[in-house]
């Protein structure tokens, strides 16, 4: 694996790795490496010839409340793990090679960058696609691997791609989730026994919504009231958002009548969590 520090090493490296095996993937990834993680290089190696992973704290998409400073670096072990998995080169950059002097030029998809996860962390969206357009341009993938559990993340770049024209196939991935169903997560690790348990109640609310669903329930605000039924059970855990929307605008949909996300986003703790699924008629 070819670790690269800077741009012009990263540059350098994913063209000789397209020249030589055609088709390259790119898993941007802010480290803390999990089975989620995991998962994608595996995508993407099962589709392309060769593979890229970055890894990147990127505190642009975080909040000055937010948890930038204590987000979970485990460089070592990520590298072991990447190794270990086959993955060709590994972009590692600094804040300073990324961010020079300072950012005055931004990406935003206007409209989907306020909705879901967008409001409730403001700018955190505008931070997300001004990286992931940086990585695009830098490593040039022919696809590039991302996780379900980050639906709203999906929509808001896949808008971005096609409003830039990036050349590049946006490969969406299933949700890894833990024994018990927690959907994989490096905030996990901030969750001690008690929240861990409590941070389950997620998950139940998606399952009591697919259920009430298959039984035939099609009106979004029933759906939702189940959901939040749920959720009055676990008091100690603060429901940030309950939405039913269209996976590709995140608008809110009244009567499910094709392909529809439901997302949550919860706080346990100081932590908080997403996670969604995909109804599908």
């Amino acid at each position: 694996m070819k670790l690269c520090s800077t741009i012009p090493e990263a540059r350098a490296a994913c063209r000789a790795a397209r020249a030589n095996r055609k088709r390259l993937a790119l898993v941007p990834t802010m480290g803390a490496l999990h089975e989620g993680h995991l998962s994608l290089v595996r995508a993407a190696k099962a589709q392309c010839a060769a593979v890229a992973v970055s890894i990147f704290v990127n505190p642009t998409q975080f909040g000055p409340t937010e948890d930038l400073s204590k987000y979970p670096r485990q460089f070592d072990r990520d590298c072991q793990l990447l190794e270990k998995e086959g993955v060709d080169i590994l972009f590692a950059p600094s804040v300073d090679e990324i961010y020079p002097n300072g950012q005055v030029t931004w990406v935003l998809v206007e409209g989907l960058s306020e909705k879901l996860d967008g409001r409730s962390r403001p700018g955190h969206f505008r931070g997300v696609t001004t990286i992931v357009a940086k990585l695009l341009h830098i490593i040039e993938p022919d696809a590039a691997f991302f996780g379900q559990k980050d639906a709203a993340q999906l929509a808001v770049i896949r808008r971005m791609v096609e409003d830039l024209n990036f050349p590049v196939e946006i490969v969406a991935c299933p949700i890894v989730r833990e024994s018990d169903g927690l959907a994989m997560s490096s905030r996990n690790a901030y969750l001690n026994r008690e929240e861990r348990g409590r941070a389950l109640v997620l998950r139940r609310s998606l399952q009591e919504v697919q259920h009430v669903f298959q039984a035939g329930e099609r009106i979004a605000a029933k759906l939702i009231s189940a959901a939040k039924e749920v959720f009055a059970r676990e008091p100690q855990v603060a429901l940030d958002y309950f939405e039913i929307v269209d996976p590709d605008t995140l608008d809110p949909v009244e009567l499910i009548s094709q392909r529809t996300l439901v997302a949550v986003a919860a706080y346990v703790g100081s932590t908080r969590l997403i996670d969604n699924l995909v109804l599908n008629l």
